[in-house]
């Protein structure tokens, strides 16, 4: 009997031991510095994440320049489209209303983006252009209307004059309803021609005309991101050059920026949106603006004279880029250049005469093989003579390894672009197994910028699996940030009822928005990047995967912090003792701020009907003399800060 005693003794202690693992910290070995402006947002104009989403005009089609010009309306009554003598000659189209008074009223509806959403006593902002043909007086009845067609606001709007004109009125709504829709009803006798119908909630980001819906870029704000990618990826490409993301389209008067194709309203068809375009009201000054007001640095993309090649073989003739070079150095001095130059001027008139301090440009998103460097020559020529202080952004390709892959990396590298853009959209485990992946690396050449990521489970969801698994991936980011410069999740928004792709960091509804794991697993690396790298080891080695553990550490110089990360993707808890060494004083006693995304369920998400399901809790431990211990939950990821002296 004493004899089991003693086994038992033996493997219970054995037990204990193994259950107790030790991280070590080095201070006294400070590494790479780490970009302030290292991790950040990429957005791409896909599952409404534009018009219909951060874009906040409520009104689709506002200028009837659709392929089927009534897409979005119900008109009633004499109602046709006219291009004659047009408001705005970029955007010809106009509807003409014929109230001959033997009806109740001729108007239109407009169902919005999958219907309108109203809060109760919030107001709105409606406007139109008009004229009447005679010049005499009209009166139009707008009304709010709930998806039970109760009118829920109504104000009058008197159009006269024979000369295009803009009328305004704000409304208030009655009730709270996330699928309402706008009428307009002319009553009075007459014709009239009207354009550019427009309603915004009163309250917008900041407050501004032509404004950004506040939620999400709240969501935005909160992030704290440094950098900020835009207008997309694939869009800047195109299905056909033609519909390609132009910049020049995007700027200037909004009433007059000419409709473009979003090519995402076809390319999958399991999830057709044939109604998805994009107005250009959310345009390239709006996203220096949103970047500024993030504090993010702007970093926009521009086509490099291929379309997508997934769809298409097309593409400029490398004698004929000239135009495209051009846009390229116009952006630049669009961005930064004095008010008295050509671009300047037109963002000083825009309303920002002080520069938007643009460091990067992205050539090309996703493209490949030799057509692409050839391409890419003739823009890192002319930048570089013009704007030698821009970071040139290059690309690897679609995927993360492959033919493509192999090929460009060495091609950048000759090039001597500033950073290479990689791409990976991969499972789960393939993060897990993955975060090593910058290790080894070359010092000396291009550094790394991770322009699209996400986890994708087979579920495609943004559950918790997923995101555990982004963050111990970016744990070898981190490790590694002499060599990955920045890093943007993607993408970024969808619209529950109107989505091509997912997951999505954000999803949201007309009136709410939830923030999923992806979205928290960001911001704790946003708001804890730390100004360099510290290495933290386990027996001697980088802490990437062994036992299902990953780790990274820094130093913030701001806080005398130092800021661990810690992953814990295995199915079992473990208690984990981090050592720091080098030390000038103990730390006995000293709080430690801890942070922690867990669930139990791997599978988990948030919704909108439940979006605090896996948000970040934040509790204490104590230290002791040279550390602190963590019970790491499985499925789990934390911020552990410590001040020292």
């Amino acid at each position: 009997m004493k004899k089991y005693v003693v086994i038992l003794f033996i493997l219970l202690s054995f037990g204990n031991l193994k259950a107790q693992i030790k991280f070590e910290v080095d201070l006294l070995q400070p590494g790479a510095t780490i970009a302030p402006d290292m991790y950040g947002v990429f957005f791409e104009d896909i599952n409404f994440g534009a018009d219909g989403g951060l874009y906040a005009e409520l009104v689709k089609n506002r200028s009837f320049e659709f392929d089927q010009p009534f897409v979005g309306w119900l008109p009633f009554g004499d109602v046709s489209i006219k291009n004659e003598n047009p408001c705005f000659n970029r955007n010809p189209h106009y509807v003409r209303m014929n109230e001959t008074g033997l009806r109740r009223g001729t108007g239109l509806e407009n169902e919005g983006f999958r219907r309108i959403g109203f809060r109760e006593n919030a107001a709105y902002n409606f406007s139109f252009y008009a004229r009447s043909l005679d010049g005499g007086q009209k009166k139009f009845k707008i009304e709010l209307v709930s998806s039970k067609e109760e009118i829920i606001g109504r104000e009058e709007v008197l159009v006269e004059g024979e000369e295009w004109k803009r009328y305004s009125v704000s409304l208030t709504a009655g009730e709270t309803d996330a699928k309402g829709k706008l009428r307009l009803v002319l009553e009075t006798p007459g014709i009239v021609d009207l354009d550019h119908i427009s309603l915004f909630p009163a309250e917008t980001w900041k407050n501004r005309e032509n404004g950004l819906r506040k939620d999400l870029v709240e969501a935005l704000y909160d992030l704290k991101p440094g950098v900020f990618r835009f207008p997309g990826g694939c869009i800047i490409e195109g299905n056909t050059l033609e519909t390609r993301y132009q910049w020049k389209n995007s700027v200037g008067a909004v009433e007059n920026r000419p409709l473009n194709e979003n090519r995402w309203n076809y390319t999958f068809k399991h999830r057709f949106f044939p109604d998805y375009y994009q107005t250009y009201g959310l345009g390239f000054y709006e996203f220096f603006l949103l970047s500024e007001d993030l504090g993010a640095e702007p970093l926009p993309v521009v086509s490099c004279g291929l379309a997508c090649q997934y769809e298409s073989t097309e593409c400029v003739p490398v004698g004929d880029l000239e135009p495209f070079v051009q846009d390229a150095l116009d952006l630049i001095e669009f961005a930064n250049g004095p008010v008295n130059s050509e671009w300047g001027k037109v963002r000083a008139e825009m309303g920002h005469p002080g520069s938007f301090n643009l460091k990067y440009i992205a050539i090309g998103n996703e493209q490949w093989g030799e057509g692409y460097v050839e391409r890419l020559i003739p823009f890192m020529k002319a930048i570089r003579e013009k704007y030698p202080e821009i970071q040139i952004i290059g690309t690897s390709g679609p995927a993360p390894d492959g033919e493509h892959f192999d090929y460009l990396w060495p091609k950048m590298d000759e090039l001597k672009v500033d950073l290479v853009d990689e791409h990976y959209y991969r499972s789960p485990e393939w993060f897990l197994e993955n975060a090593k992946r910058y290790d080894t690396y070359d010092r000396n050449g291009p550094k790394v910028f991770a322009g699209e990521y996400a986890a994708h489970p087979q579920s495609r969801d943004n559950n918790a699996f997923s995101a555990i698994a982004e963050a111990a991936f970016m744990t070898g980011l981190e490790r590694n940030a002499d060599i990955v410069r920045l890093a943007t999740y993607a993408p970024l928004l969808a619209h529950v009822d109107a989505w091509q792709w997912k997951p999505d960091m954000i999803w949201f509804d007309n009136l709410s928005a939830v923030r999923t794991p992806n979205y928290y697993v960001q911001q704790m690396y946003a708001r804890n990047s730390g100004t360099y790298v510290l290495p933290v080891t386990q027996n001697g080695e980088n802490i990437a995967g062994e036992d299902g553990l990953y780790a990274s550490a820094v130093f913030d110089e701001g806080s005398s912090e130092v800021v661990t990360k810690v992953v814990n993707a295995g199915s079992l808890s473990k208690d984990i003792f981090i050592s720091l060494n080098g030390l000038q004083a103990p730390l006995n006693g000293e709080r430690v701020q801890i942070i922690e995304l867990h669930s139990n369920v791997p599978e988990a998400v948030n919704t909108l009907e439940k979006p605090n399901t896996i948000v970040p809790v934040p509790s204490f431990v104590e230290a002791g003399k040279d550390g602190f211990t963590i019970k790491a939950q499985a499925n789990a990821f934390y911020v552990c800060r410590i001040k020292i002296k």
